[in-house]
């Protein structure tokens, strides 16, 4: 029994870390993205140059973690990313593809100059914006449910376009750049943390409005969604419903919260919040689709590679993650504080 208890939990505590791989990328890469989607709004040369070193020393270690997301999945759970790749190659692709630009124009727009750093901009601004909507095109599918035969994606290869895929890409750009602009309030002063608390005012009232759109769509995506949550009109599964319940009113709280602490002139806490409404939006996620792993036709227990595989892969990861976390979390020590136009990339 104690072979099977290992078996059974395996599946379970790799699901776990790949949840948080998910969620501290999101966390931590959306405000880098962020920073790039309001990129050409700031009003000045100046500004520009105080948002990008405000990143510079922590954006290529943010993207660490959704390395070991897809990398886990590969590793832990074959089957689903075999059965889940194939849906979203085509987003997928867009996003790498977005993420190269945005990390070669990292590097050149420091050494351009007039409208060579207008093209890196660009480059900067749209590489964020293309990599963020495709991350939410990649996080609408999976909320529709993949289509699978025999453990083979059996859908088309534009699926993952769909209205309800738009609008979650949508909401995503919103909702990083409002974790780009809380960001800016913790290492920004002067004009610039003015303008960066109004955008956050601002991106916080639209990603509340985009949860709420969301939220009630899910249900309304197909039969199979709707019964997850327990909403199955016009008859209504409390006994489903009711654990899902605590989630809009801690939203509403953590976003009340949000804009008290944006215009109450904190410097720590909008980020903290902004994180919080994105913990409590993918807390709500995971309990919908609990406990497929490709919903809504393959669970993370029948994805699982083999116990062996997985134990093996564990040991890997309990040496390796707290090194990552460790380095993240020294990274972020030493740069903390407020960035001037001055302290950047190329002194």
């Amino acid at each position: 029994s104690g072979q099977a208890m290992v078996a059974i939990s395996l599946p379970f505590v790799w699901a776990g870390l790949l949840a948080v791989a998910v969620f501290l990328y999101v966390i931590l890469d959306g405000a880098d993205l962020g920073l790039g989607i309001l990129f050409p709004f700031a009003n000045t040369d100046e500004d520009r140059d105080v948002m990008m070193n405000s990143i510079a020393p922590v954006w290529d270690g943010n993207e660490t973690w959704l390395v070991l997301g897809g990398g886990g999945l590969f590793a832990a759970f074959p089957k689903a990313y075999a059965a889940l790749m194939p849906a979203v190659y085509m987003p997928i692709g867009f996003m790498l593809t977005a993420l190269i630009f945005r990390g070669v124009a990292f590097e050149f727009r420091f050494k351009a100059s007039g409208s060579g750093k207008r093209i890196w901009d660009q480059a900067f601004h749209w590489g964020s914006i293309v990599a963020t909507f495709a991350q939410g095109l990649i996080l609408g599918t999976i909320v529709q449910g993949i289509e699978l035969e025999n453990g083979r994606f059996a859908g088309d290869m534009f699926d993952w376009l769909t209205p309800f895929s738009f609008v979650v890409g949508c909401a995503l750009i919103w909702g990083y750049t409002l974790l780009g602009s809380t960001w800016l309030i913790i290492k920004t002063e002067g004009t610039l943390l003015d303008w960066s608390r109004r955008v956050g005012v601002v991106s916080a009232l639209v990603v509340i409005a985009m949860m709420a759109i969301v939220s009630f769509w899910v249900p309304a995506l197909d039969v199979a969604a709707a019964q997850r949550w327990g909403i199955s009109y016009p008859d209504v599964d409390w006994g489903r419903l009711a654990p899902l319940l605590p989630i809009p009113l801690l939203v509403a709280v953590a976003f009340w919260q949000l804009i008290r602490s944006i215009r109450g002139g904190a410097t720590y806490a909008p980020h903290m919040w902004a994180s919080s409404l994105f913990l409590l939006g993918f807390v709500g996620l995971l309990i919908g689709i609990f406990p497929y792993l490709v919903p809504y036709s393959l669970t993370f227990y029948e994805a699982a590679a083999a116990p062996k595989s997985q134990g093996l892969l564990l040991i890997g990861a309990v040496i390796m993650l707290p090194i990552i976390l460790g380095y993240t979390a020294y990274v972020f020590w030493i740069f903390r504080g407020k960035m001037s136009a001055d302290a950047g990339y190329h002194h």
